[in-house]
């Protein structure tokens, strides 16, 4: 059986930015350990095999050494190793996709004649956060009060990702690349990230994150369109950001959720701080961890208090499992995963004749007509 010459490098390479560990790949192809000793080769077959499942050119293997792909946007993460120096192909891949419907949307703004929005780039690092919370709270039309009165964080943040969509900015959320439930995307790796662009602003959420983690990236990558910074964004919330720009979007974001002057006035001092960021983060529909934050930097609780009580509620946050009623298959709906804005665009586009059927499969992750035909449907484009 013929064998190809493959770069062990490439292939270790590929596994790694696969998150494939050795286990993984023995248990798919039995001379893993001998390809990369260089004692086997593996057959053009297994190549591809490989290829496929690292999502990897195949080309690449016949490299000595591995390409470098960087982000395509700024990285504002938090390099907390090694392995955030090198993006997965899950992130690439979801990048690229994004910016390919932005791409789209963006001419096809300029093709109606669609007006670029004022907000884009309006905002300066050296303005005061609570200055900029208050202008996008005023362009979104929020109120903390109605958020208040929703049930669930689930129907909050449908709330504000509606809100940012009305205003003209495409929010996208999605666990997956694409519509493939294979690749998993790792809240690890990212929470989110912001394209900016005066006509087509976009914002995608990892959907693997819990609704009110989400509602702080949301928050978090609005503050990034408003400041004009296109960026992958690592939002954690009680950790003080090394770069400017991401303690910026922190605390604006902070501010929209949170502000200061409603949790002055509703505050209870002499609660114990477990209860009382409870009582906060349901009351305004964000994370505990936000809450608990926000105590401190109102001054009812020390630094002291702040790191001992976070790492006791980031450890009673990383043993909750989602409960599968706090959103069902709101994620699964074609209009979360690639913006209810984007995707009613493109299909009237399509049934126009202005787009052809497979980019539209392509951009929305379809297959099927029929399929497309049933999210006209579901989109109000069609009766």
């Amino acid at each position: 059986m013929t064998t190809v010459a493959a770069s062990v490098p490439v292939l270790r390479w590929a596994a790694k930015r696969a998150r494939l560990d050795d286990g993984d790949l023995v248990a798919r192809f039995n001379k893993w350990p001998l390809w990369l000793s260089g004692d086997a080769q593996p057959t053009l077959k297994q190549l591809e095999d490989f290829a496929r499942l690292t999502h990897t050119a195949i080309g690449y293997f016949f490299l000595p050494q591995p390409p470098a792909l960087a982000l395509p946007v700024p990285d504002f993460r938090i390099l907390r190793d090694e392995a955030l120096a090198e993006p997965s192909s899950n992130l690439l891949d979801t990048l690229y996709l994004c910016q390919q419907r932005q791409e789209w949307y963006r001419d096809h703004a300029r093709m109606h004649g669609l007006p670029a929005l004022p907000f884009v780039g309006s905002a300066r690092l050296q303005e005061a956060p609570e200055v900029v919370a208050q202008r996008l709270r005023e362009t979104l039309s929020l109120s903390t009060e109605a958020r208040r009165q929703m049930p669930t964080w689930a129907d909050a943040l449908r709330q504000l990702i509606a809100k940012a969509e009305d205003a003209g900015v495409m929010v996208m959320v999605s666990s997956v690349v694409g519509s493939n439930s294979h690749r998993k995307l790792d809240v690890g790796e990212f929470r989110g990230f912001a394209l900016a662009d005066s006509l087509a602003p976009l914002v995608f959420l990892n959907g693997a994150d819990s609704k009110a983690a989400q509602m702080f990236t949301l928050a978090h990558e609005l503050a990034h369109v408003w400041l004009g910074a296109t960026g992958v964004s690592d939002t954690q919330v009680g950790q003080v950001p090394e770069q400017q720009t991401e303690r910026w979007c922190n605390q604006v974001a902070a501010e929209l959720l949170m502000p200061m002057a409603e949790l002055r006035a509703v505050h209870e001092r002499d609660a114990p701080i477990p209860d009382e960021i409870q009582r906060l983060a349901r009351e305004f529909k964000v994370s505990t961890l936000v809450a608990l934050r926000r105590l401190f930097d109102a001054g009812f609780i020390s630094q002291i208090a702040l790191w001992q009580h976070y790492r006791v509620e980031q450890e009673r946050l990383r043993t909750l499992k989602e409960r599968s009623s706090s959103g069902g298959d709101f994620y699964h709906s074609l209009g979360a995963r690639t913006s209810k804005r984007f995707a009613r665009a493109i299909v009237s586009s399509t049934l126009e004749g202005l787009t052809s059927f497979p980019d539209a499969f392509r951009m929305l992750g379809m297959r099927k007509t029929a399929t497309f035909y049933e999210a006209a449907r579901e989109l109000g484009v069609t009766t």
